[in-house]
């Protein structure tokens, strides 16, 4: 069996500039590339993402996924292979089974890549991701103090097993600890 990171993608890996689908607006987080690169030597990666935008008519699914296309290629081209990207494009209003902290994506990545959940870890700037990995039976979670982590941290009502300052030091500890 295959051990895998779950990411979150916006305030984890790039920046959290609200309702991201352009090359113009894309930042990645510092260090964020060097702890793929630590993660992937060990873990097959993953992107678990909610993009409500798609479902509030920001952008289309066709513009999300020409985006996701570019990023992943992108990343690829710095060293990093995301084995798949899941988003889910509903708003929250519409209880789908999808959208995290659901641990429907995992339980897909489960059995579609040969995951064991309790080996892998979810990573994010929201609780929803820290709920995502306990609904999910994953190994671990870390919590992100980038993108939304800061301003949400107090709110936690899952306690994460870890909580970092950005990727870089998530991915360290796991790779250390772990």
């Amino acid at each position: 069996m295959n051990k895998a990171i779950f990411l979150d993608r916006d305030g984890t890996i790039n920046e959290d500039v609200g309702a991201l689908c352009s090359k113009e607006k894309l930042a990645l987080i510092p260090r964020s590339i060097e702890a793929l690169r630590i993660l992937q030597k060990k873990f097959q990666l993953f992107i678990v993402t909610n993009q409500s935008w798609i479902g509030k008519n920001v952008f289309s699914k066709k513009e999300y996924l020409e985006f996701s296309r570019y990023f992943e290629k992108l990343l690829k081209d710095r060293g990093i292979t995301i084995k798949h990207t899941y988003y889910c494009p509903h708003t929250k209003e519409e209880n789908c089974i999808c959208r995290k902290p659901s641990p429907h994506f995992l339980k897909v990545a489960e059995k579609d890549y040969d995951i064991d959940l309790k080996n892998s870890f979810v990573v994010g700037d929201h609780q929803s991701d820290v709920e995502t990995g306990f609904n999910a039976g994953a190994g671990g979670s870390v919590y992100l103090l980038t993108g939304h982590g800061k301003k949400h941290a107090a709110e936690l009502s899952v306690k994460p097993d870890f909580i970092a300052r950005d990727i870089y030091e998530a991915a360290v500890w796991i790779v250390t600890d772990k």
